[in-house]
């Protein structure tokens, strides 16, 4: 059936058939180029094309600051059974503010917003604007080209973790801007260390509170802190900083905004129509339709955009394990199976292997995470193989064991000690970041420092142990913004990070030198990051010191030459000429203790290294005898092994 206007008279749609036919197929994975706000020049005239999905709507009218938001005077045209509405409004341009006015199939006349909107007004408004996000002048080439020939599981992968609106605040009302933190955050991120900044979610969110969970503009980074073209330039000065760039991505809900997704034609059309299904019982928000051709086009275009129009090197994909299972967070009877009688949401499934599929293959070198809390299996391995395609899952078990373990009172932990050890029993089952995330430091959980026991000093010893294992352990690790300054109070959105503890001579900034210090090592040293997912980079020296609460392993590069000796103290007591067995004679070099005087320690250290003894301990035929002080971890390396 071809196009018509309202008075049945064909005309030229600016969609092709082919363009319809993919859309309603669910493989046109540029939709952000067909669909939205498109500035255009059509025969020789400047303006806007207008395109939206409202296949259940009777009237859609494109309103706006150009017709006095007026809808009897950009009427859209249907095109055919696709479900698409359309029309070109000459003389509209970049800045232009807009809605859609839909009579919607229940006969009642609404305004929503762009789905596909590229920026929007400041929240609480809520118009969308015309604006073309592929216009920044991007200077990171080469960075995407070295990107594309490595392989992120055998590359260092420190993660920052940021809330753009509370990093550094000018006031309480004024977070600082994009352009502000190209300048201060990358400098920041780059003295620190870190390798990659992950954000929390950056796509438009009415309710600031919600920190961008609640996304109602999916294609658009938030205006609070400015433009598309400025949070571009902020991912372009990351990358010319050698920064990697990861954002939260949401496709496990959306709000029920009446303005935004929900019902927007006024039947469910991105939500699935069954409440068991399409309503979030924890969040009371909807779920997407998953099963949908165009709701998983939708979504997984919006995938791509963030990789197209943003050269993001990552997504980090929330609350998987809500999409995953469809009895989550459900009693009896409150879920539906599915067509074999089980709990898992295939439609839900076989998205996540799709999104993975196409951002992996048409990225080569990016990467996607999984924050998933349960024993899935196989999540980070290839849907050939039966996996999600994911390239890295959350260790959460990791995280769960070491905090409940290091809350512990230091004389206790003797009888907990398996938490310590237990994520080795089933490190290789997946490729795993090990996160200490913004989730451990709200909601009355306390700062990483306050759920740490004894007094201050111990407070201070214990958090430098905590971070030093999680950049020991196997895995690529994150860190919440603030953690890194040991501040006291948990994280708030509404304020800034607690900035004065870090002052020169702080216990704030020494906790800072440390965990910039553990970032020098770790990036300097294969051994800590080029074998993390391969079991010849790990090897237990001793883990079964529980009456002492002693640690001791190696790590080891890809070709086995290259290897670090870790040992952990994690008891109150120091160890005086501690033995730890050597696979190979000859100095060892001290390289960290988390119990110096620079990190706020009292150790005097191994003087700088020590000597191996021939004497037989933990399976190797030498030794060394070390000054284990209490709650420290010391990092040896062999002295004749070349400085990388």
């Amino acid at each position: 059936m071809g196009a018509v206007h309202a008075n049945g008279e064909p005309f030229t749609p600016m969609l092709s058939d082919a363009d319809l036919r993919l859309i309603g197929e669910g493989n046109e994975l540029r939709l952000y180029d067909k669909l939205g706000a498109q500035l255009r020049v059509i025969d020789g005239v400047h303006g806007t094309a207008f395109a939206v999905w409202a296949p259940n709507a009777k009237r859609v009218s494109v309103v706006g600051d150009f017709n006095d938001w007026d809808g009897r005077r950009n009427e859209m045209r249907r095109l055919g059974d696709s479900g698409v509405w359309e029309r070109f409004v000459p003389g509209v341009g970049q800045g232009a503010h807009y809605k859609f006015q839909l009579l919607n199939a229940l006969g009642q006349a609404v305004e929503k917003t762009d789905p596909m909107g590229r920026f929007f007004e400041k929240a609480p408004k809520c118009a969308a604007i015309v604006w073309d996000t592929g216009s920044h002048s991007w200077n990171d080439q080469a960075w995407l080209e070295q990107r594309a020939t490595r392989n992120a599981l055998e590359l260092p992968m420190s993660i920052y973790e940021v809330h753009l609106g509370s990093w550094r605040k000018h006031s309480d009302a004024e977070s600082y801007s994009y352009r502000e933190l190209a300048g201060e955050l990358v400098g920041y991120v780059r003295e620190m260390g870190f390798t990659h900044v992950e954000f929390m979610p950056v796509a438009e969110h009415a309710y600031y509170p919600s920190w961008g969970y609640l996304v109602t503009g999916f294609y658009a980074p938030t205006s609070r802190y400015g433009t598309p073209d400025e949070f571009a330039a902020l991912v372009d000065a990351m990358h010319a900083a050698g920064i990697g760039v990861i954002l939260d991505w949401v496709p496990a809900h959306f709000p029920k905004d009446d303005f935004a997704l929900a019902q927007f034609d006024g039947t469910p059309l991105y939500e699935h129509p069954d409440p068991r299904r399409g309503e979030h019982p924890d969040w009371g928000t909807k779920i997407f339709n998953y099963g949908r051709a165009e709701v998983r086009n939708f979504l997984a275009s919006n995938a791509l955009y963030w990789f197209d129009r943003f050269h993001v090197d990552g997504l980090r994909v929330d609350a998987v394990a809500s999409m995953l299972y469809l009895d989550y967070s459900r009693k009896k009877g409150e879920w539906l199976p599915n067509e074999h009688g089980g709990r898992e949401n295939l439609e839900a499934i076989a998205f996540l292997q799709h999104v993975n599929h196409h951002v992996l293959a048409r990225h080569p070198g990016v990467v996607t995470l999984a924050e998933e809390s349960t024993d899935w299996p196989k999540v980070s391995r290839p849907p050939g193989d039966g996996g999600l395609g994911f390239s890295f899952k959350w260790n959460m078990g990791w995280m769960h064991d070491n905090l409940d373990f290091l809350r512990e009172e230091p004389a206790n932990r003797v009888r907990h000690f398996d938490k310590a050890v237990f994520a080795m029993l089933y490190h290789y089952n997946e490729n795993f970041v090990l996160p200490l995330s913004h989730d451990e430091v709200v909601h009355l959980k306390r700062s990483l420092l306050s759920k740490m026991p004894g007094d201050d000093r111990e407070r201070l010893a214990n958090l430098r142990l905590l971070l030093g294992y999680q950049w020991t352990f196997p895995g690529k690790q994150l860190l919440f913004m603030g953690g890194e300054l040991g501040q006291a109070d948990e994280w708030s959105e509404d304020r800034q990070l607690d900035w004065p503890v870090a002052d020169e001579a702080s216990p704030g900034h020494r906790m800072q030198l440390w965990v910039r210090d553990l970032n020098r090592l770790y990036r300097a040293e294969p051994a800590l990051w080029e074998a993390d997912f391969d079991e010849a980079g790990f090897q237990w020296v001793n883990c079964n010191d529980r009456a002492d609460s002693v640690l001791s392993f190696l790590r080891r590069d890809k070709s086995a030459a290259g290897m670090l000796l870790v040992v952990i103290n994690f008891g109150p007591v120091p160890q005086s000429g501690y033995r730890v067995g050597v696979p190979v004679p000859g100095r060892w070099e001290e390289r960290l203790n988390s119990d110096a005087a620079a990190y706020g320690g009292g150790s005097p250290g191994n003087d700088g290294g020590l000597e191996s003894e021939r004497q037989h301990e933990d399976g190797f035929g030498h030794s060394l005898l070390i000054q284990l002080p209490p709650l420290a971890l010391i990092v040896f390396r062999p002295a004749n092994l070349p400085l990388q």
